[in-house]
């Protein structure tokens, strides 16, 4: 049931970190692999490269997603390439800290853009190209309800997203693409525990399942939402956390 075959993928922010767990993941599953990026073409590369030691089918596809143009020429190309698109996993993001008081509006807007209006635009384009049974899925953050201080403006946009996919899974409905959100909490990378200590402690500690996540983790939840097991899933927002919202705040 989990096995997407014949399927496309186009995964945004593929280069590294999460999106690099999704695309190898998607991959993994079957999937040809559309592995977006922005700037870093070496890193792309290289999951490309990754993925087809290992049988599967990819192609690296650079487009700056602050233009709404150039999210729809990233998946013009894709479906070109394919012949088809199935799958949409708005990945790509920031997360600049800043605290709110005296938080310049360039940087608002920047984040709002890159975080939110990216996957506006890139929703919008697949949806046009997308036959009855596609999977848009947002990479949201258990920060869309659970702000944390100098992430107003990330939080703010993670919880716009959130929103996004429930009136797009509304409206998308009757053509029978859903549209989904997953939300990751404190996803591992190298150096983030010599980087942060306390910040990896506290959390260990809070989180039931005592350990910090994996970008397979998050992997594994997109790909749930790509698959036939998901076929009557539409509207939710999949927490991915390790459990870490279930701690009492008091």
């Amino acid at each position: 049931m989990l096995d997407l075959t014949g399927t496309v993928a186009l995964v945004t922010g593929a280069s590294g970190g999460i999106g690099r767990g999704i695309a190898l993941r998607f991959a993994e599953a079957g999937a040809a692999v559309a592995v977006h990026y922005h700037r870093n073409a070496e890193r792309a590369a290289s999951v490309v490269a990754e993925i087809e030691a290992a049988g599967g089918q990819a192609v690296a596809v650079p487009a700056d997603l602050s233009s709404d143009a150039a999210c729809r020429e990233l998946v013009r190309t894709v479906a070109s390439w394919a012949g088809r698109l199935d799958t949409l996993v708005n990945n790509a993001g920031i997360q600049p800290v800043e605290p709110l008081p005296g938080m310049p509006v360039e940087q608002w807007r920047t984040m709002l853009e890159t975080n939110l209006t990216s996957a506006f635009s890139c929703t919008q384009a697949a949806a046009e190209v997308m036959s009855a049974g596609g999977s848009v899925i947002h990479i949201a953050s258990i920060e869309a309800s659970r702000p944390a201080a100098g992430h107003a403006h990330y939080s703010s946009a993670k919880a716009a997203l959130v929103m996004h996919a429930r009136a797009a899974a509304l409206e998308y409905g009757p053509r029978g693409i859903r549209v989904n959100t997953v939300s990751p909490g404190l996803i591992d990378r190298p150096g983030l525990a010599d980087d942060w200590p306390e910040g990896v402690d506290r959390w260990r500690r809070a989180a039931p399942l005592t350990r910090l996540g994996t970008p397979t983790d998050v992997a594994n939840a997109c790909v749930f939402l790509a698959s036939p097991l998901a076929t009557w899933i539409t509207g939710h927002d999949l927490v991915v956390d390790g459990g870490v919202s279930s701690h009492p705040t008091w």
